[in-house]
């Protein structure tokens, strides 16, 4: 049953980069309206990957989707976000248990910051000993905050079990995380935790619900070619042809 979450809160690009020790910089750049989306690094095969995410600033304060990727990077953007827009983040949603997405959730509890994961997001933290969000919603659920409302949207099995998107109707943003892969990766990237068999399906399920997204933005890589859902939903095919 979908749900709606309203959060009364008292407390072309643009690029800003802010330099961390043994890592690149974070990197913000504005995307359109209120939200902006930055990067930072973890590693990945020996060498350090992009990981992006996104935030949207309203009245009430910053709302974060997803955690950056390395502790160096966790102070960093509540720093930027201060000195940018002269406000703190307030809230933030994680999209799967993944240590890029959920790794500053223990960090950002500390500093007040409300976080969010789905139960099922949370159970998967526990079992692969990931840190916890605070707050927890199940099944798909409407968040108003700030003025601004949005879909969180499980599509189903993909990327991992837990993965959600978010969808942003009035941008026609959606926030796909590592859901969707980049139009200029080459294979479905870390597999240990997914289920090619019915991310296909996820995918399918995910496109007759949102339509035609204006941006979409992917976990890795680049984000700029709306292909991208696409080109997963491609590569999840060829895999699934190849391994049957």
């Amino acid at each position: 049953m979908k749900k709606t979450i309203l959060l009364s809160l008292v407390c072309l690009f643009h690029l800003v980069s802010f330099a961390q020790p043994g890592k690149p910089a974070l990197r913000i750049r504005h995307l359109v309206d209120s939200f902006y989306t930055y990067v930072s690094y973890g590693e990945y095969n020996g060498q350090n990957y992009p990981a992006n995410a996104m935030y949207m600033v309203t009245d009430d304060g910053v709302v974060l989707f997803d955690t950056p990727w390395g502790e160096v990077y966790y102070q960093a953007l509540l720093d930027s976000i201060q000195i940018r827009h002269g406000k703190k983040a307030v809230i933030c949603i994680s999209t799967h248990y993944h240590e890029d997405r959920t790794g500053g959730l223990t960090y950002y509890n500390s500093k007040g910051i409300e976080t969010y994961t789905t139960r099922l997001t949370d159970s998967l933290c526990i079992v692969n000993k990931q840190n916890l969000a605070t707050h927890h919603f199940t099944g798909d659920t409407t968040f108003i905050i700030g003025g601004h409302s949005f879909e969180a949207f499980y599509p189903g099995p993909g990327h991992t079990q837990d993965n959600i998107v978010l969808w942003f109707p009035t941008e026609k943003i959606l926030y796909g995380g590592c859901f969707i892969k980049s139009s200029s990766d080459k294979d479905l990237g870390n597999l240990n935790s997914a289920n090619v068999k019915e991310w296909g399906n996820s995918i399918h399920r995910l496109q007759n619900h949102i339509g035609k997204p204006a941006y979409i933005i992917v976990g890795h890589n680049d984000f700029t070619n709306l292909n991208s859902l696409a080109h997963t939903l491609e590569m999840v095919q060829a895999y699934n042809a190849k391994v049957n």
